[in-house]
């Protein structure tokens, strides 16, 4: 009589299967701190450099909202250049490495909406995460730092209420 194995029952397979996930996304954790420590630190001294060369801060809805409104006419090439860094940067990362991950929504209108409340609420606050976290901030400016405090909060909020009560995405 041949000996049979016993199979391993169906619950135990998963448990495998999320214990080998888990150590995959360990692995990965590793990595990404590492990543986004080194985005920070480029951002950083961007920002620097910028104030240092310009006297400005480097706000991206301030340079943006200057090329659309037209009250940067007279440095519209630095800002446009900016942008198109911006865009072109994480491109390129995209065109050497291979990857490219995001969690973005493929619902156009939760996209749209985001990107005009973003707008809105940049206006509103007289800059964005780049002023007022980065800038802000680093600068020991109250305004920064309350407002920063505020948009986060703002937006766990957000992700608690479109994503786990709502589940839009």
């Amino acid at each position: 009589m041949a000996a049979t194995r016993r199979q391993r029952p169906k619950l135990l397979q998963g448990a495998d299967q999320q214990a080998l996930s888990l150590r995959k996304s360990r692995k990965n954790m590793q990595t990404e701190w590492i990543l986004g420590l080194a985005g920070g630190v480029l951002i950083g001294i961007a920002a620097s450099i910028f104030l240092l060369v310009n006297g400005r801060i480097m706000g991206a809805s301030g340079i943006i909202g200057g090329l659309v409104d037209g009250s940067g006419r007279a440095d519209w090439v630095e800002r446009a250049a900016l942008i198109a860094g911006l865009i072109a940067a994480p491109a390129a990362i995209i065109l050497f490495t291979g990857e490219g991950e995001t969690h973005l929504t493929g619902n156009w209108v939760v996209i749209i909406a985001a990107g005009l409340l973003v707008g809105v609420g940049t206006r509103l606050a007289n800059g964005c995460t780049s002023g007022h976290g980065v800038c802000g901030i680093s600068r020991l400016s109250l305004r920064g730092i309350v407002a920063t405090a505020f948009y986060i909060g703002a937006g766990g909020l957000t992700m608690v209420l479109f994503k786990h009560v709502w589940g839009i995405i």
